[in-house]
């Protein structure tokens, strides 16, 4: 039987987290045991992992990646707290003089590179390792394996990041999984150099499991809403685009559509600037925050429209489960939507602005024979597919032929 490890940061609730959940579920357990280490175990996915993964012992200073500098010199891991303050100055310093709009990715990659030397081995000796997560450092650098795989999940080329660093760390291992043909096309844009190691598999989806969970009984303000309801299902960060979204709600409001509200799931970084640009443009009771759920499901069940305002995207979990649960999409045209969304069949793709944004939810809103068209399309798609994970095994069997790759 091989031995897999499979690396992550922590089960907190994000689309990356049930793509992984999803996977555990469908691992094929009799061929393979799996090791599952979590930089820190904590997250409301937590319960969720199956019980035939074995989840491995936190080890103190990979927590410290999900905690705060001053919890980590708190905790007395002083070396790693000094390399996370160096790499928070000097990604402070090359983000002011590059003007990156996201200069945290930098700072990631330098927290890894600074904390390195400080970091223990892993003991134990796999066939394959998995990092599912990026940065990928820990598997590139501590994990012996005869294997090993990273995932990607984002559009890389859209990422503003340190490339010596990347090929580094790229250059350790043997394959990339890459979640759409189109993530994969701006990784091999970006990374040319690793184009033969670069496959596709998408996340995996239980449409059997997205369609129970929308029927879970929960507090849910949007059932007695009678307005027009949007839901969008994020993190709250500047590659969602949540701000713009507020922005063309406010549009909207001055079109005369004030019969709209816009619903958020999710939580994270940016929560206090869409605060407060809800408050500035006086949509405190139509663009409502519902915070972190962990079952968003019977949210987006509600909805009138699914919406995703994002910036750069890999392939959104949430855009497909809203189609699981036939609903009408619109994404806007950042650079891997086509791969997700059949422009006019099975969603909208909008212009990646405000004028944007108002514009198609403007025609959804009062065109329901498209409305209708998208949910019929929608509801007939066979979503199941669990074979995807064939083209795993195809890498884990390596020459053996316990699974015939489809």
């Amino acid at each position: 039987m091989k031995k897999i490890l499979i690396a992550s940061f922590d089960m907190e609730v994000g689309g990356v987290e049930r793509s992984l959940i999803s996977m555990l579920e469908n691992f094929d357990y009799d061929h393979y045991q799996v090791d599952l280490m979590l930089y820190r175990h904590q997250g409301d996915f937590m319960n969720l992992i199956p019980v035939k993964v074995n989840l491995l012992p936190e080890v103190p200073q990979y927590t410290t990646f999900r905690k705060s500098i001053s919890e980590v010199i708190k905790d007395k891991q002083i070396t790693i707290g000094m390399a996370r303050l160096l790499s928070k100055f000097t990604a402070d310093l090359k983000g002011k003089a590059k003007k990156m709009t996201e200069p945290g990715y930098y700072q990631m990659q330098l927290m890894w590179k600074y904390a390195m030397p400080f970091l223990p081995k892993i003991r134990k000796e796999y066939d394959v390792a998995i990092s599912y997560l990026w940065p990928h450092d820990l598997v590139a650098e501590k994990v012996k394996a005869k294997q090993k795989i990273a995932w990607i999940h984002t559009d890389y080329s859209m990422v503003e990041t340190d490339l010596s660093i990347d090929m580094k760390v790229w250059s350790k291992f043997d394959h990339i999984f890459a979640v759409s043909d189109a993530c994969k096309s701006s990784f091999i844009k970006k990374y040319p150099l690793f184009e033969s190691k670069i496959a596709v598999m998408e996340n995996i989806i239980s449409p059997n499991f997205i369609n129970r969970m929308a029927n879970e009984a929960i507090f849910n303000p949007m059932g007695k809403d009678r307005r027009f309801k949007i839901i969008t299902v994020a993190r709250l960060s500047h590659a969602k685009g949540i701000d713009n979204a507020v922005k063309a709600l406010k549009l909207l409001h001055d079109r005369g559509y004030e019969d709209i509200a816009w619903y958020i799931v999710g939580y994270g970084g940016d929560e206090a600037l869409i605060k407060k640009l809800i408050i500035n443009n006086q949509l405190e009771k139509s663009f409502i925050m519902l915070g972190k759920q962990t079952n968003p499901y019977p949210f987006m069940k509600q909805a009138d429209l699914y919406v995703q305002p994002s910036r750069y995207e890999g392939k959104a979990v949430t855009v497909t489960e809203a189609m699981i649960l036939a609903k009408p999409i619109i994404i806007t045209n950042y650079s891997t939507a086509p791969s997700q969304v059949q422009d006019n069949i099975d969603g909208i793709i909008c212009d990646m602005s405000i004028d944007g944004l108002a514009d198609k939810i403007e025609l959804l809103k009062n065109c329901s024979d498209i409305r209708d068209k998208i949910i019929s399309n929608n509801s007939k798609k066979n979503f199941e597919n669990e074979n995807e994970l064939e083209k795993l095994y195809s890498l884990l069997d390596a020459n053996e032929k316990i699974h015939k790759f489809v």
